[in-house]
């Protein structure tokens, strides 16, 4: 970034090492060494890692904003107020998944995190027949994609998250206040909105890994890499997190990628700084949360799709789509 713009964000990064914190730099501390445990009570500020925090993991924070997370860490002591106290955490609107055998995709996770986020308000949001994730970067996804496009802290999903093991456990044994619906058709509209360009729109960049990517996402994505010839020199974007980075190179997992267009990216997320060379085309992400905000930030044209397909894309020089999304 411009030195006008980078000399106050050094100036802040070092504050807060002076005072003591540690620099891990990542929106997703909870898959580093970091990782509250079960009713633990914290102070976060990032929403993607709040909403994980409180419904994964089932640690308790509010939303806090910038620098009151860091009164909490100075002091030792939160308000006792919100989603740290047990009768706040009630779920309030049900949201049903119907329709037969739903795939458990990426895109699946993100599409009902969109749709609770808008839908929601301030209210906490319970999911009932929801697949059982792959693993816990699905429900990253959905609770980042619910932060997004809207308040949501606390999601419970039936069965799946650890404070709904039934919806009366959820519902805290109380009635919804209201019971919304989603179909297939719902899944499908809220995946249409993230993309601005058809199927075969020439790309100019692919962006992965927002919020920051695992290590267990690292491994689904390298093999994916090595199946696809180099490709027609379109940069494959990865955000991530300083540990995982290190840890990847550690293991010389990394080694060679660069033919295969691989960028890593430590310490920040694409559609926050000037990192993608080209601005005027098309970027691809798997990301619900990139393709929301990176049009209003960064200004490109985006298109959204699973991370297999994104790869392919890739390879491809323009924008497929092998499954209907």
């Amino acid at each position: 970034m411009p030195p006008a713009q980078a000399a106050p964000a050094r100036r802040l990064m070092k504050a807060h090492l002076e005072l003591g914190c540690q620099a891990t730099f990542t929106c997703a501390p909870y898959q580093t060494r970091f990782r509250p445990s079960f009713g633990e009570q914290i102070a976060w500020g990032e929403s993607n890692a709040i909403v994980f925090a409180n419904s994964v993991i089932g640690a308790r924070t509010n939303r806090y904003g910038d620098f009151i997370d860091l009164c909490c860490a100075m002091t030792g002591r939160a308000p006792a107020w919100g989603l740290h106290l047990s009768e706040n955490r009630r779920g309030q609107v049900l949201f049903e998944l119907i329709g037969s055998n739903l795939e458990p995709s990426d895109s699946l996770f993100v599409a009902v995190g969109l749709i609770i986020g808008q839908a929601s308000g301030d209210r906490i949001p319970v999911i009932s027949g929801l697949p059982r994730p792959r693993d816990e970067d699905q429900l990253k996804a959905l609770g980042a994609a619910a932060a997004t496009t809207g308040a949501v802290a606390l999601f419970h999903a039936a069965g799946i998250t650890p404070e709904a093991n039934t919806l009366e456990e959820a519902l805290h044994g109380l009635a919804p206040e209201e019971t919304i619906r989603i179909s297939p058709a719902d899944i499908d509209q809220a995946l249409a909105k993230l993309s601005s360009v058809p199927d075969g729109a020439p790309l100019a960049a692919v962006s992965l890994g927002t919020p920051h990517f695992s290590h267990d996402e690292w491994m689904r994505l390298l093999p994916l890499l090595r199946k696809v010839a180099p490709g027609r020199g379109i940069p494959i974007y990865v955000n991530t997190g300083r540990a995982t980075l290190t840890r990847l190179h550690d293991e010389g997992a990394l080694a060679g990628m660069e033919a295969f267009g691989l960028i890593p990216v430590a310490d920040t997320c694409t559609y926050v700084t000037a990192i993608i060379k080209r601005l005027d085309g098309v970027v691809m992400t798997n990301s619900g949360k990139w393709a929301h905000y990176a049009p209003g930030n960064i200004g490109v044209s985006v298109a959204f799709a699973e991370m297999a397909d994104c790869i392919r894309s890739a390879a491809a020089g323009h924008v497929v789509r092998v499954r209907n999304e």
